[in-house]
């Protein structure tokens, strides 16, 4: 399998909304194969489709304690707790800088499996986190919109200076 190219910020699909999957047939296991392949191959925890072009409501993450990755179709965020944690995200679209983010420390996320069946996922600190992150970006959410401008106009100078650029990147296993 050749491994899907990420996309780079700035580019303009990594802020697009993603269309919900109707079908779950061959094409969507094919697309949850490539998102799969990609977080293993990625420094990453987590991934959208979007991160590889593909403006569909899916999203591959690691799950705690070594799990193999889960694939979420057209996740929701049903339910987020009040209380707030902090965690450092960061992006493989964006390689090389960071930054606290605020979220709910728990969620209650919806989804369907690749066959089309309703689940319902409870997740709190990290993995939590890692879920509203991806959830955000099939809502066009890019993450550094949770910073302050200032904080986000200083982050994409760093990113600039390390030689950010908008070009697709490919993912090379390591």
């Amino acid at each position: 399998m050749t491994l899907p190219n990420l996309l780079a910020y700035p580019d303009p699909r990594l802020r697009a909304v993603a269309a919900p999957v109707v079908a779950f047939d061959g094409g969507l296991g094919e697309l949850a194969a490539d998102l799969v392949a990609a977080v293993e191959a990625a420094p990453a925890v987590g991934l959208a489709a979007s991160h590889i072009g593909v403006l569909r409501r899916v999203i591959a993450a690691r799950p705690p304690g070594g799990a193999a990755v889960r694939v979420y179709v057209n996740p929701v965020i049903e339910w987020a707790s009040a209380e707030t944690m902090v965690n450092e995200e960061g992006s493989v679209s964006m390689p090389g800088v960071s930054a606290e983010i605020e979220r709910p420390r728990a969620v209650r996320v919806v989804y369907s499996d690749l066959d089309g069946a309703g689940r319902v996922e409870e997740a709190e600190g990290f993995h939590a986190a890692v879920l509203q992150h991806e959830i955000d970006q099939l809502d066009g959410l890019f993450w550094i919109e949770r910073l302050s401008r200032l904080k986000r106009e200083r982050l994409i100078k760093r990113y600039q200076k390390l030689g950010g650029r908008s070009a697709p990147l490919a993912i090379l296993p390591p």
